[in-house]
């Protein structure tokens, strides 16, 4: 029914169905629910942002931490859009959809494969951080790798968040450890993150 305004990422294409993007609410709550289900971890609610999300109120925020401080802890925000920002570690941010205008054209189920396929990389393992110091200032480096993605990151960092980083010893290359499962779930069990069939 028109234009209802920027969404995620875009500041004046048309988006004339944004409710097509309430499956990643969706997608994002059974993967939280099974998160929180199958691993050691603590889960907390909030109205804290995780990142940017131009256009786009945040709802809700909801937080996972490992028990185990090696391993990297998970945020997913809810936005009015709707749409979602997640949050992995302690850079890696990415909102879904990007932009949700009509000309992007993203593809809903489409998405919900890449917030699946994101969190089960992440879960497993696959991401390393870093921040490194260039002529021009600090940058902060991620990679996500995991069955079918590899994506790579590089981003300037704010110099206060970079010492930041340096003192609390995040600057250094860090490859955040798999999550630990709960003793009662079965390990034949398919992950949170696999892509579902059909």
């Amino acid at each position: 029914m028109g234009d209802t305004g920027p969404g995620p990422g875009s500041f004046s294409s048309r988006i004339s169905d944004p409710g097509r993007f309430v499956v990643l609410h969706q997608a994002a709550e059974e993967v939280l629910d099974e998160l929180t289900e199958r691993y050691v971890v603590d889960r907390r609610e909030s109205k804290e942002p995780v990142g940017t999300a131009p256009g786009a109120e945040v709802v809700r925020t909801v937080r996972l931490m490992p028990r185990s401080p090696a391993a990297g802890p998970l945020s997913i925000a809810f936005t009015d859009f709707p749409g979602i920002v997640l949050r992995l570690g302690r850079w890696f941010v990415e909102p879904l959809p990007d932009c949700g205008c009509d000309d992007c054209a993203e593809d809903p189920a489409q998405l919900v494969d890449d917030l699946r396929s994101r969190v089960s990389a992440h879960v497993e393992g696959g991401l390393w951080e870093r921040v490194r110091r260039g002529v021009t200032g600090s940058w902060l480096e991620t990679r996500l790798i995991g069955p079918g993605l590899r994506t790579t990151r590089q981003a300037p960092i704010d110099p206060g968040e970079a010492r930041a980083a340096r003192r609390d010893g995040f600057a250094a290359a860090v490859q955040w450890a798999p999550w630990s499962t709960r003793a009662s779930f079965s390990s034949r069990s398919p992950g949170p993150g696999a892509p579902r069939a059909g």
